[in-house]
């Protein structure tokens, strides 16, 4: 079973547009900043020293908007890796509402060289204890 990480999201009046509610753009911001928290809630501090993270895609389906104040979760699930990329689905919440659910790429990157890097397999570990790698 993989490990979730559910990230609290505070809603500011500079993430609400000219509609009334949050513009869409701030739901990438968002998933990077909760899928980042996943990673360094999870991930041995070597490993999160030694890595960065690029985002590849980003896959959003709106289902409802968000407003100023809602109190608002992402929850963020790590479904695979494979070498230097990792799979996310995160899902964005305002109680049991869903607001919108985002597939996403990510690739690990050697904080030093900046090149694509692999995560050893006890690190993958960390996040898929099944094997699910």
């Amino acid at each position: 079973m993989t490990q979730q990480h559910d990230h609290p999201i505070s809603v500011s009046a500079s993430d609400i547009d000219f509609m009334g509610h949050v513009n869409n753009a701030n739901y990438l911001n968002w998933v990077q900043d909760a899928v980042i928290a996943h990673w360094e809630k999870i991930a041995p501090p070597a490993a999160v020293a030694e890595h960065l993270w690029v985002a590849l895609k980003h896959e959003i389906t709106y289902r409802k908007p968000a407003f100023l104040d809602d109190d608002v979760v992402a929850t963020v699930i790590l479904e695979k890796v494979h070498g230097a990329r990792a799979f996310y689905d995160t899902v964005i919440r305002r109680g049991e509402e869903v607001l919108a659910e985002v597939k996403s790429s990510w690739c690990c990157i050697d904080a030093e060289t900046l090149k694509p890097a692999r995560l050893t397999k006890d690190v993958v570990a960390q996040f898929l204890p099944s094997g699910d790698d």
